[in-house]
């Protein structure tokens, strides 16, 4: 079997940055043990799989599809970039004349849209709970080291801890962090946490005026960073909109590669949109 694939670097308008995924059109659901070993193969962050709901669906014309993402170890609910390069490849590459289409994931219903040449996203939207760090010492150490701390966050969602920065550090002090991924996972002793984010306040009234910034780290999920990660914003941009006062934010993930992205609160969901670049197009055979 040939299988068209995409790969996308998203949350970018240049190549080699961003966060790259890549994207599988199914026109029928694949043995269960194919998605992941085609995630491995591919060997980034997250591959996304397209699959039609009806044999009679058409890339260019269905409105609602089923989706699921894969890390090179295992399948995860809920995966940002890789939704943004699903829907970009049936609205760029697949010319999908709907205008929008419909994602049925782990996560719910992910409706996406076209915005020039940006995809809007509707992600749910998490909160988060104070948390003891005492209880997860070992892990803010190995993580941000002696740096001090303004805030320490948990989701019980997605299972993320968030790690405010204080406001005397230097953007340099998030960009230099160089976290361990083996020690990050031998150091956390609760079980409860499968992603750190890394966040700290932005300089708005600078250009381009992004409002916070952030980096995150997954190794439990075979990912020891995430370039630009979607789903952390879905946790960030409800702890920013409530410090910051505001609705709609402009984010950096301050990671090598670096991405941006625009969020608007919108009652209990999230619009999250990006742009994204295509860097490659073939098949995979199984």
């Amino acid at each position: 079997m040939d299988i068209p694939i995409f790969v996308m670097d998203a949350f970018t308008n240049l190549p080699f940055k961003g966060n790259p995924a890549a994207v599988c059109l199914l026109q029928k659901a694949l043995p269960e043990e194919f998605y992941q070993k085609i995630a491995t193969e591919m060997n980034l962050s997250e591959t996304a799989f397209v699959i039609c709901q009806n044999a009679a669906d058409s890339f260019s014309t269905a409105s609602r599809f089923n989706l699921r993402w894969f890390t090179p170890t295992n399948e995860v609910k809920l995966c940002g970039h890789a939704t943004l390069a699903s829907a970009a490849t049936l609205f760029f590459h697949k010319k999908n004349t709907n205008q929008q289409v419909v994602f049925d994931t782990l996560s719910g219903e992910l409706c996406n849209r076209m915005r020039g040449d940006s995809i809007v996203m509707d992600f749910p939207l998490y909160t988060t709970i104070s948390q003891d760090p005492h209880e997860i010492a070992d892990l803010i150490t190995v993580v941000v080291g002696d740096l001090p701390l303004e805030d320490v966050r948990y989701s019980e969602d997605t299972k993320k801890l968030l790690l405010r920065l204080a406001d005397t550090c230097d953007t340099s002090a998030l960009t230099s962090l160089r976290p361990d991924p083996e020690k990050m996972v031998t150091s956390e002793h609760t079980g409860k946490v499968k992603g750190v984010i890394v966040t700290m306040r932005g300089a708005p009234e600078s250009q381009p005026g992004y409002d916070f910034f952030s980096r995150y780290f997954a190794p439990w999920n075979g990912i020891p960073e995430d370039p630009v990660t979607g789903s952390a914003h879905s946790v960030l941009a409800k702890y920013w909109s409530e410090k910051l006062g505001k609705q709609r934010l402009l984010a950096y993930q301050s990671s090598m590669r670096g991405g941006e992205l625009e969020l608007e609160i919108k009652g209990q969901r999230l619009d999250i949109a990006g742009r994204g670049v295509f860097v490659l197009q073939g098949t995979i055979s199984i």
